[in-house]
């Protein structure tokens, strides 16, 4: 199964997220299929291609979550339902 979640990436106490998308079984911060974005949580930086997203929505990749949270809080929910 394939999932859209985050992976962590920056520093101690910094965190920076990329969006992507993954394998299921690997680790959080494995190997991943493609890259769709970022999140930084500390200044709300959000950034998503959202047509790679729709595509892999359409495809049967589950986003976690917290993935889906983050689209909801952007109001990209309806734009990547509409994309499907």
């Amino acid at each position: 199964m394939v999932k859209i979640r985050l992976k962590r990436m920056g520093s101690k106490f910094r965190p920076v997220y990329k969006i992507v998308v993954a394998d299921a079984r690997a680790p959080r911060d494995g190997k991943f299929i493609e890259a769709l974005g970022h999140y930084n949580p500390s200044n709300k930086d959000f950034v998503l291609d959202s047509e790679k997203t729709a595509k892999w929505l359409a495809n049967g990749a589950k986003p976690t979550v917290t993935v889906w949270n983050l689209f909801k809080n952007n109001k990209l929910t309806e734009s990547l339902k509409a994309k499907k």
